[in-house]
């Protein structure tokens, strides 16, 4: 496994995060347990859930899963970044939901619960929240730090100014800030890199991007459909999609074929070659799936590869950043 820094932060973190979103929902405890166990031993120390995952309004499912695997101890906490997130509505009430001080310390308290553990590595902001300032927001997130219950402050789903609002706020209060974002980032998704990523260059704060298939796109999903490897949900909306993208995809596939390398690694590959990106975000429902995504860390691409890519998934406007990429 290849490690790198998060961000501007010494804490060092693996290429791949493992993305929890299944777990409960689509992958059973047992099975959750084995992927996370079989992620310790490639080497995936870096684990990413939420509070609102596992589709059960207020429980917080996920996390429970988790803190039942940590619990059962063999140094399992101690190997792993984990990583969870703060917003999202945890109950019908007005103050069950965004980033008020309230909502930040309740919200993190009980995570820790449901993830029987002392501190959260990286807690997260899950979108912004246009209605709380930046003071407050910080506060929350100071105490929590001085307690000891959390290390680390990242976001998730924010603009580039957004980014530079908080980091421009916490620097006034001589307080970290935020050291990471996780942001939608694949080859036909390509937004951020006109203003959220140059902000995030700009401050030190690490891309940790999230959907890296595009929903499943990007696996081969010609391929699956022809060979009924997709599950029926999934291969309805592939089908859907595929109705607008199909010739991209396919030449796409094509690409991948003659390059000898499977799509998926060749997507991850893609943005682990991406400027400012820490760890790709994988999802896997199986421990089989996760095991193949190891193979993105050995896909090498070549400038000639990487410009074949940029004519199948064009960057916005003239690439690269704004305002570059929209004017002289």
């Amino acid at each position: 496994m290849e490690y790198t820094t998060l961000g501007r932060t010494g804490l060092s973190v693996s290429r791949l995060c493992l993305g929890t979103m299944n777990f409960g929902p689509q992958t059973s405890e047992p099975d959750s347990f084995e992927i996370m166990d079989r992620a310790l031993e490639h080497g995936i120390n870096f684990f990413d859930t939420a509070n609102v995952y596992g589709q059960r309004l207020g429980e917080g499912y996920t996390e429970q899963i988790i803190g039942r695997w940590l619990a059962q101890g063999d140094g399992r906490r101690d190997k792993v970044v984990l990583a969870t997130k703060v917003y999202g509505r945890m109950g019908d009430w007005p103050n069950e939901r965004g980033l008020s001080a309230r909502h930040i310390i309740r919200s993190c308290e009980e995570s820790l619960r449901r993830l029987q553990t002392d501190w959260i590595d990286l807690l997260q902001m899950h979108h912004v929240d246009r209605a709380t300032p930046w003071e407050e927001i910080w506060q929350a997130m100071e105490t929590l730090v001085a307690q000891g219950k959390v290390q680390y402050v990242g976001s998730s789903n924010f603009a580039g100014w957004h980014l530079a609002a908080a980091q421009e706020s916490a620097a006034r209060r001589h307080f970290l800030g935020l050291v990471s974002e996780q942001s939608i980032y694949n080859l036909f998704t390509r937004a951020v890199e006109l203003e959220v990523i140059p902000a995030a260059q700009h401050y030190g704060i690490g891309i940790i991007p999230w959907s890296p298939l595009q929903g499943g796109l990007l696996s081969g999903a010609i391929r699956k459909l022809a060979d009924g490897g997709a599950a029926r949900s999934k291969a309805e909306r592939v089908t859907d999609v595929l109705a607008k993208h199909r010739t991209t995809i396919e030449a796409y596939e094509k690409l991948c074929a003659d390059l000898g390398s499977d799509p998926a690694d060749v997507a991850l590959g893609w943005l682990l070659s991406r400027p400012g990106v820490t760890a790709p975000i994988i999802g896997p429902r199986t421990v089989q799936q996760l095991d193949a995504s190891l193979g993105a860390l050995e896909v090498d691409l070549s400038e000639e590869t990487l410009a074949r890519l940029d004519e199948l998934f064009p960057p916005i406007g003239n690439g690269g950043a704004g305002p570059e990429a929209w004017a002289w």
